[in-house]
């Protein structure tokens, strides 16, 4: 039990006797060890040996081989209605209707508001008897016009016999100008008749304005649906006052419903009206349809360009507003299916992947993103063959050999 202390105390004694009675021997003991530290270190033949010895980075490559898939322009977006309207008053006037409660469907033309029509149908009243009174004028001016032609006619005849016979030395210079001033009263008179028919018939046409105005001021009194869709918000209640420009309800139009998105002017060429088009919607849904807007004029904002999708709504399930991921099919490409965990950046951020060329060397190839799928994401701009680094790429660079294993791919 007592070996551990004696040992303890031999050795200190030993250390004791080495650093005081053998302190000359011990010192060129340890500067000799360390000449032959320094000669080891200045010596680069075996450094040399040590760099040619270290080994070779080992990486997993899959040799990828192109396909051509069917490709497709994607997009984020959201549904939309085909119509919203805010119908609104054209005259002022208090609801005498019942209101319609919001989420109810209305047909085209049916009744959302009905104002009261106060002296509006007096108005009306008034109007149509000033029409029947100018119509009546109408006959009476008429027949002055033909009394008036019927004594210029007579007054003619006069004129004539009484030239005939000024001629032959028997009618006065005085009967002769006599019948000449009752044709030119004729004629005055004639004319004033026509100007009193024309200012009858002016008189119809103003008083038939009138009425259609007062018929449009009845009509306005009742504010119908201007198609078939869902309201929005309840009618106008009951008793209120609505103003020109108030507003009676909104109304939206569901079915068929458009589905938003907007296209990168980099992808919008890949896209034209009547390609075939779905959307996966936040609940999971998924739609069909054709593009039926691509607009001309980019976003000043984000330079992107709107595109419409029109999709059948028969039951309304679908609603205004709802997230969107599109799918806008386009011409089919050649592209590698590859792990994501396989794309990394290089030193200026493209987006690539590191592939293994001849002799083994690091290379890296920037690609295009097309699609991202359960399986993993279709790219271009490789080869039609690529040996591409699928683990390990993120500890090699451009220009280093590796020791590629290749990964057995069954597709």
């Amino acid at each position: 039990m007592r070996i551990v202390p004696i040992l303890t105390a031999i050795i200190v004694t030993v250390v004791l006797f080495l650093l005081v009675m053998k302190r000359d021997a011990l010192i060129a003991f340890a500067v000799s060890d360390a000449e032959q530290t320094v000669e080891t270190v200045e010596d680069p033949a075996p450094a040399v040996e040590d760099a040619d010895a270290k080994p070779v980075m080992k990486v997993l490559v899959r040799r990828s081989q192109s396909r051509e898939i069917d490709s497709a322009v994607v997009l984020r977006g959201e549904t939309e209605a085909a119509r919203q309207v805010e119908v609104r008053a054209e005259t002022t006037g208090q609801v005498i209707s019942d209101p319609l409660r919001k989420g109810s469907f209305v047909e085209t033309g049916q009744e959302l508001c009905k104002l009261d029509p106060g002296t509006r149908p007096s108005v009306l009243a008034n109007a149509q008897a000033q029409l029947a009174n100018a119509q009546a004028q109408v006959p009476q001016a008429d027949a002055q016009v033909k009394k008036a032609q019927a004594l210029l006619e007579e007054a003619q005849i006069n004129d004539t016999v009484a030239s005939e016979l000024s001629k032959d030395g028997f009618a006065s210079t005085t009967r002769l100008a006599s019948t000449q001033a009752a044709v030119k009263s004729a004629e005055a008179a004639v004319e004033s008749a026509r100007s009193g028919l024309e200012a009858a018939q002016a008189g119809i046409r103003a008083a038939e304005a009138n009425v259609a105005t007062a018929e449009k001021e009845i009509e306005r009194l009742t504010i119908t649906a201007p198609f078939a869709g869902l309201l929005e918000s309840d009618t106008a209640e009951l008793g209120s006052l609505l103003s020109a420009g108030a507003l009676c309800a909104t109304v939206i139009q569901l079915d068929p419903i458009k589905v938003v998105g907007y296209v990168p002017e980099t992808q919008v060429g890949r896209v034209s009206l009547g390609s075939l088009a779905g959307a996966r919607l936040s609940d999971g849904r998924e739609v069909r349809g054709r593009v039926t807007f691509l607009s001309r004029s980019a976003d000043p904002q984000t330079r992107t360009f709107r595109v419409d999708i029109e999709v059948a709504n028969g039951d309304m399930s679908i609603r205004d507003g709802q997230t969107a991921e599109i799918l806008i099919a386009s011409a089919g490409t050649k592209a590698h299916l590859l792990p994501q965990s396989a794309l990394t950046l290089d030193d200026d951020g493209h987006l690539g992947v590191r592939i293994v060329e001849d002799g083994d060397i690091v290379a890296f190839n920037p690609v295009t993103l097309i699609r991202d799928t359960a399986a993993g994401v279709w790219i271009t701009g490789l080869a039609e063959t690529a040996d591409v680094i699928v683990l390990g790429q993120e500890y090699v660079v451009d220009g280093v050999k590796v020791e590629p294993s290749y990964q057995e791919l069954v597709q």
